[in-house]
């Protein structure tokens, strides 16, 4: 069963929150996140993307730019900007987006969970970006980003968050420049931390990772080299002198309020076909049809490509995927019968002839990226539903790498745990 527990996040003062929180910092490149932080000695995005503050030329892998995000936020801390909560406490956040509200628990989850599939995972990480956020943690001691966990959802949890949010006013309340409504209340009471925290482990049997697997990845591999300099450093009794996170900053959210959206594709070239040749043997797997204007897939089995200043509608036909809970994906679809079949794409997390376009930036980035010349074609996808996550994550499958693309997204910067 789920174990979580309460925490005492840093956060910032309540008239600072707008100006603190900022976007994701795996959403944004270094470019992006300068931009957004243009005129904000406030943004997170000074501790989460601290090469902003850097020349140009800095790798944003060096260690420079590590100690810069400790030196960031200590300042932030001693400025007052940010403070510690002086009691562990559950967070209940609520996120509004056209309209549609989401609202989850911000909370801190076992590492032993994650170690031992209470947590489910349903994708492979790249090491590269698990390195980035180790030292980003080791260096920093805080973990800033948060990991999307979501459950089966359950009433008398669903109730007893509802009833808090109705009777206690938020600690923060704003809408972003994008927006998003963000509002979060703190869950102070002891007798409902308690009760939070026996619902989940006697009702919630596993929670699924829906965004975050590599700050996950991260966090239980940041725990085991703090375990390793704890035993190293015990004192002569033996025991160890270093502080060991066993938790990782998450925010749960109950199925029934998320909101998937579709994860597309560009590719650079078209391995040496022709558009014409290339939309010829696609006819093989696909019925294919030219189209007037953009396409957004309406279901199951449906793809948009947009090749040479033109959308086309593409059909998977009976009989070119399995049935199983993989194959049947549509990004399964898509990465067995063009990326691998027709473009030689063998592994999308490390070929660098594809990336990946959240839902979020529209078609109209799509044609953008092909318009450009700097890709040659791009595929749009129906999204991969709830279930279809949890069912690979409980048979033990993984999916083909950026499969899900989860709107609207928790802002960086309002709660953090600090592990030491």
């Amino acid at each position: 069963m789920a174990k979580i527990s309460p925490f005492e996040a840093v956060r910032p003062q309540a008239q600072l929150a707008k100006q603190v929180a900022s976007k994701p910092y795996d959403v944004l490149n270094s470019a992006e996140a300068k931009q957004e932080a243009v005129g904000n000695a406030y943004s997170f995005l000074h501790i989460t993307k601290s090469e902003i503050d850097l020349p140009e030329s800095t790798d944003v892998h060096s260690k420079a730019v590590y100690d810069l995000a400790l030196e960031n936020l200590n300042a932030f801390l001693q400025r007052d900007v940010l403070f510690k909560e002086s009691k562990p406490c559950y967070y209940i956040y609520q996120l509004i987006m056209d309209g549609r509200a989401q609202t989850g628990l911000v909370c801190v989850s076992s590492i032993d969970d994650y170690n031992n599939d209470i947590i489910k995972k349903h994708e492979f990480t790249r090491p590269e970006k698990e390195q980035d956020r180790i030292n980003h943690i080791s260096t920093t001691g805080a973990q800033t980003g948060n990991v999307f966990l979501a459950y089966r959802n359950q009433a008398a949890i669903d109730t007893l968050i509802d009833k808090w949010k109705a009777a206690k006013s938020p600690v923060y309340d704003f809408t972003a420049e994008d927006g998003v409504q963000h509002t979060v209340w703190a869950v102070s009471d002891t007798t409902t931390i308690e009760t939070i925290t026996e619902l989940f482990e006697t009702q919630v049997p596993f929670t699924y990772i829906a965004d975050g697997h590599h700050r996950a990845a991260s966090a239980a591999k940041v725990r085991i080299a703090l375990s390793e300099e704890a035993s190293k450093s015990a004192d002569a009794s033996g025991k160890p002198q270093a502080q060991i996170s066993n938790y990782f900053l998450t925010t749960l959210f109950p199925s029934n309020q998320l909101h998937n959206m579709d994860y597309n594709r560009v590719v650079k070239d078209l391995n040496g076909h022709t558009a014409e040749a290339f939309i010829a043997a696609l006819q093989n797997d696909f019925d294919v049809q030219p189209q007037t204007e953009a396409v957004k897939p309406a279901s199951l089995h449906s793809f948009g490509m947009y090749i040479n200043n033109t959308w086309y509608a593409l059909t998977a036909k009976e009989g070119t995927y399995t049935n199983d809970p993989i194959g049947i994906l549509d990004v399964t679809i898509l990465s067995n019968n063009i990326l691998d079949k027709l473009l030689g794409i063998k592994d999308q997390r490390t070929d660098s002839r594809v990336d990946f376009v959240g839902g979020i930036r529209g078609l109209a980035e799509l044609e953008k990226r092909v318009n450009s010349g700097d890709m040659a074609a791009a595929f749009s996808l129906y999204p991969v539903t709830i279930d279809q996550l949890f069912n690979i994550a409980d048979a033990g499958e993984v999916m083909p790498p950026k499969s899900t693309w989860f709107e609207p997204k928790l802002r960086d910067g309002l709660l953090t745990h600090m592990i030491y």
